[in-house]
């Protein structure tokens, strides 16, 4: 069994910073990417950022880059969003994810363990 949990959501203004945080527990995940997802109201879960197992390649969509920074703690098992210049189009769930196989590192249905989702409110 594998189990993520994430956390550190929260309703913020405009502008204001968060980070979410992703913690696995219940296998070992060496060799395996980790990515957060997003999914507004009424929109399809897209990807976010993403992450390798050494933490030297990271991934973005371009709607965040250059505002968001995703990294892997020491222990490699927890993986954090670091969420700046906030805007009210990234109100949305985020979900942690965990690509096991050798799959896109974009593509939601490559992705094989999830979280629960924390939600993220930016008002203007």
């Amino acid at each position: 069994q594998v189990q993520l949990v994430e956390s550190g959501g929260g309703l913020v203004q405009a502008g204001d910073s968060l980070r979410l945080s992703c913690a696995a527990s219940g296998r070992t995940f060496s060799g395996y990417a980790m990515g957060w997802f997003r999914q507004a109201p009424g929109k399809e879960r897209e990807f976010v950022a993403a992450i390798n197992w050494s933490g030297n390649s990271r991934y973005y969509t371009n709607s965040v880059k250059g505002r968001f920074t995703i990294s892997r703690g020491n222990a490699k098992i927890t993986v954090y969003l670091q969420m700046d210049s906030l805007k009210p189009e990234d109100t949305a769930v985020y979900y942690c994810g965990v690509r096991t196989g050798s799959g896109s590192i974009y593509q939601l249905g490559d992705y094989e363990y999830w979280g629960q989702g924390t939600q993220v409110t930016v008002s203007s």
